[in-house]
């Protein structure tokens, strides 16, 4: 090979490395790597569109399932109550059964406070209703009784949990002290069902 056609090959080649550094340098930041980008955000998109076509062409058989439960009367897992006042109550028998089951008699979980707790929300739709709990309970009567409330319907809900052992405890009406067991004290909350037009009773 004569040394024209070494000096135009080594030419080729210098030319090649430089188009090769203005594209990694200019080209791929600047047009390359947000094209990709787009590319990627337009695919993600189409993917949430198509979601969101799927959703809505259940939009009618949901509704029609929210009105099979609101003329059972279950609709949302709200309280039946029409008031507060009344949902309150309805909490605190409920709480009273779920004691009783958990431990018959009383022998192993007795609720020692139950106190209605104002309602200091904002929502002007969705009502709180709670009753503040202090319970003494064996350990499984404890698991037994928190389970049996969140897993009610209508939906109730434990909230700010407090536990804490005790070394002796006494069941009210039982003269014996218990070995070992827990001082539990948590909120028991439920909604009230949203009245017509925002406005709700009691």
């Amino acid at each position: 090979m004569s040394r024209a056609d070494r000096d135009r090959w080594l030419a080729l080649a210098l030319l090649l490395a430089v188009l090769g550094l203005l594209y990694a340098l200019i080209v791929h930041p600047l047009f390359t790597v947000p094209l990709r980008q787009a590319d990627a955000r337009i695919a993600e998109l189409q993917e949430r569109d198509a979601r969101l076509r799927g959703l809505l062409q259940q939009r009618e058989e949901v509704a029609r399932r929210v009105a099979e439960l609101d003329a059972r009367g279950d609709a949302g897992g709200f309280l039946a109550e029409p008031t507060a006042e009344l949902a309150t109550a309805a909490l605190i028998q409920k709480l009273e059964r779920v004691v009783d089951e958990a431990s018959p008699g009383s022998r192993g979980c007795a609720i020692v406070n139950r106190a209605p707790q104002a309602d200091a929300g904002t929502d002007k739709r969705y009502r709180k209703v709670t009753v503040q709990v202090r319970l003494r309970c064996g350990n499984a009567e404890t698991l037994a009784v928190l389970h049996l409330l969140e897993s009610a319907r209508p939906y109730l809900f434990v909230e700010r949990l407090g536990i804490s052992a005790r070394r002796h405890f006494a069941i009210p009406g039982n003269n014996l002290p218990q070995e070992g067991g827990l001082d539990v004290s948590f909120d028991l909350s439920g909604y009230l069902r949203p009245a017509a037009g925002g406005a709700h009773a009691g």
